[in-house]
């Protein structure tokens, strides 16, 4: 197994990243899912049950090529980004698609695919950095990390709370979330995930790691911004001193 050849993988991962953010936020392509659904791109899938076929392949990958890789060296402290991973994604997988409300809402099957592709990437490459050992170990970055990432699963927790109480049960509709982050910016949702993988990569500081932050905010911060545009257009009264991701910033 080799170290450089990964680690170069985990370069051409993170150019693509960037690439990946160029195209969303410049170009404005919107990937359409939720509210910005499209029928034009194919075959559709019920919304829930896209969301569990695309989270997990992160959660099984991850947990499969850390098994298959890990040997005596592999350290122990390897568990505690594992254990932060499971748990952010056992929730995408198979509680957060579950409670939401709209059960008639589809996304596009290639939308489905893709993210197959892409969690499937991230999950084998930090699966891999962490079982063969190859991340910074330091106690003080392991506990401010940690930190970090539980306070990014709250935010991205008690936001997705307040959105999906938006709604009665069998409601389709789209109101403005208020309280809590959403009086300072229009996704805290977005940015408490962003939160949690920044954590993440100071837990575990690797190329894999990195590549993963930066793929967060390469799809998070564009969509945001499209949340952002969408409810203006949609709410003439949607609060104008409001953020898109950043509170006080952008």
């Amino acid at each position: 197994m080799s170290f450089s050849f990964w680690q170069t993988i985990g370069w051409i991962w993170i150019v693509l990243a960037v690439v990946t953010f160029i195209a969303l936020f410049f170009l404005k392509i919107t990937p359409p899912y939720g509210r910005h659904t499209k029928t034009t791109w194919g075959p559709m899938i019920n919304n829930s049950l896209g969301w569990m076929i695309m989270e997990a392949p992160s959660l099984f990958i991850l947990w499969m090529t850390f098994t298959f890789y890990s040997n005596d060296a592999t350290p122990k402290l390897a568990y505690l980004p594992m254990i932060l991973w499971s748990i952010h994604y056992f929730n995408r997988s198979f509680i957060f698609p579950f409670r939401l409300k709209n059960k008639q809402q589809k996304m596009p099957l290639v939308i489905t695919g893709s993210s197959i592709f892409f969690n499937g990437i991230n999950g084998y490459l930090n699966g891999l950095f962490l079982a063969m050992g190859w991340f910074f170990l330091s106690i003080p970055t392991i506990v401010i990390g940690s930190v970090v990432f539980l306070i990014g699963m709250y935010i991205n927790m008690r936001s997705d709370n307040i959105l999906i109480g938006l709604r009665k049960p069998g409601e389709t509709g789209y109101k403005i979330p208020k309280g809590f982050l959403f009086d300072k910016i229009t996704a805290p949702n977005l940015f408490g995930e962003i939160i949690e993988w920044l954590g993440f990569f100071i837990v575990a500081p690797s190329t894999a790691s990195l590549s993963f932050w930066l793929w967060t905010m390469a799809n998070l911060v564009p969509r945001a911004r499209d949340h952002h545009q969408w409810y203006k257009e949609k709410f003439n009264d949607y609060p104008k001193d409001r953020k898109v991701v950043f509170p006080g910033v952008f």
